[in-house]
């Protein structure tokens, strides 16, 4: 069987770390930010982990 091949868009968008976990952007940090407080804003920028749930589709299109 070949090997799975990488999903570009999946790649962009999640990095894996060290232990195998997988870290993800925060949303809404993009438009819209004058109504948001600057604490609000600076927890957008740190990344966040993915959901358990999620883990094993990310995996697979990441191709680990």
């Amino acid at each position: 069987m070949p090997k799975m091949k990488t999903h570009k868009g999946t790649a962009k968008r999640f990095k894996l770390t060290g232990t195998g976990k997988i870290k993800r952007a925060n949303a809404f940090k993009s438009h819209i930010l004058e109504k948001k407080s600057p604490k609000r804003k600076r927890g957008f920028a740190a990344p966040s982990l993915v959901d358990k749930a999620d883990i094993a589709v990310i995996r697979k299109n990441l191709g680990v």
